[in-house]
């Protein structure tokens, strides 16, 4: 596995690049399509989401600046993609963002890489309730483990405000999942 400065230096050498760009894909790939994957829930969607956001790392590597760590700026990238992902999903369907999430639910409720049970469903039909921005606090905290500076760093964010999303988040998907046990 080669270094986060080794990478960047090769990635930003016209005769490494490639090479480099072939690491870089090996080492973030998985990591990156669970981040795409837990907000846009779709597997298809979600590879279709992680090729857009190495083909923006590719393009753009030159002009990273070092200012954060690699991996901080390519979560970066990802979030954005997977929320505008969503929302061109949504206008050229012609629906809100709600029916989006929606469907994505229905859709992984029959899902063949979806190896959950009904509470994990009834879980991650909660977090799609939440707005985008919430939505990949809550999945990035959560299921990648990220600090809050962690966050704070990929998401440009205070990490008061940070910690403030994340627990109104919670909140409401304790709400939403107490609610629907009582439908039940």
């Amino acid at each position: 596995m080669v270094e986060e400065k080794e990478l960047v230096t090769a990635l930003q050498t016209e005769a490494d690049k490639e090479f480099a760009f072939r690491e870089l894909v090996s080492q973030y790939k998985e990591r990156l399509y669970w981040q795409i994957r837990n907000m846009v829930l779709d597997h298809d969607d979600a590879d279709d989401v992680l090729q857009n956001t190495f083909i923006k790392i590719f393009k753009n590597i030159n002009s990273f600046k070092g200012e954060s760590k690699l991996h901080t700026w390519m979560y970066r990238i990802a979030a954005n993609e997977s929320i505008t992902f969503l929302n061109k999903k949504a206008k050229h369907n012609n629906i809100s963002i709600d029916n989006v999430k929606d469907n994505a639910v229905r859709k992984l409720e029959s899902d063949v890489y979806f190896e959950g049970d009904q509470i994990q469903l009834q879980f991650q039909k909660a977090i799609a309730t939440l707005p985008d921005r919430q939505r990949l606090i809550f999945t990035m905290k959560y299921f990648e483990d990220h600090t809050f500076e962690e966050l704070s760093a990929i998401l440009e964010t205070s990490v008061g405000g940070l910690k403030s999303s994340y627990h109104i988040a919670v909140k409401k998907i304790t709400e939403f999942i107490k609610t629907q046990d009582e439908t039940l």
